[in-house]
């Protein structure tokens, strides 16, 4: 029993660059996502680089005297505050990430159906969504 092969039908210029634009559009939507979840106010007392470090020497010197189970959590909250204090060290540009997406929004929500209310819900501002030119839909 022979086989048919599929014949494929090479792609158009056009349908590439509409590709890569997706991806493009995709790309710097999830950036600005991901900038403003770790730029999020959270309640309580903010951590500031010193306070990250006083604790990390306040751990170290917890570690060396502590039962096995204690040293376990304390080798996490190391690991934890390094984790923080690279990214409190690293500096994002909001700015830029904010005008990749008011330049990708739009037809991204258009292609993907995504309503003002589910980007307000994730936190993306109204002034930047109207920037977008994404409304309320009736």
């Amino acid at each position: 029993m022979a086989e048919s092969a599929r014949k494929r039908t090479p792609m158009s210029n056009q349908h590439k660059a509409a590709l890569a634009e997706g991806r493009d559009q995709g790309r710097a939507v999830r950036r600005y996502l991901e900038a403003l979840e770790a730029h999020k106010p959270r309640r309580g007392r903010k951590r500031t680089p010193d306070s990250m470090k006083k604790r990390l020497v306040a751990v170290e010197a917890e570690i060396a005297g502590a039962d096995p189970l204690k040293r376990l959590h304390l080798v996490q909250e190391r690991f934890d505050l390094e984790t923080a204090l690279e990214a409190s060290e690293s500096k994002v540009d909001l700015d830029q990430l904010e005008k990749d997406f008011v330049k990708s929004a739009a037809p991204y929500s258009d292609r993907k159906g995504i309503s003002y209310s589910a980007w307000r819900e994730l936190g993306v501002p109204a002034a930047v969504l109207e920037k977008a030119g994404i409304t309320r839909r009736a």
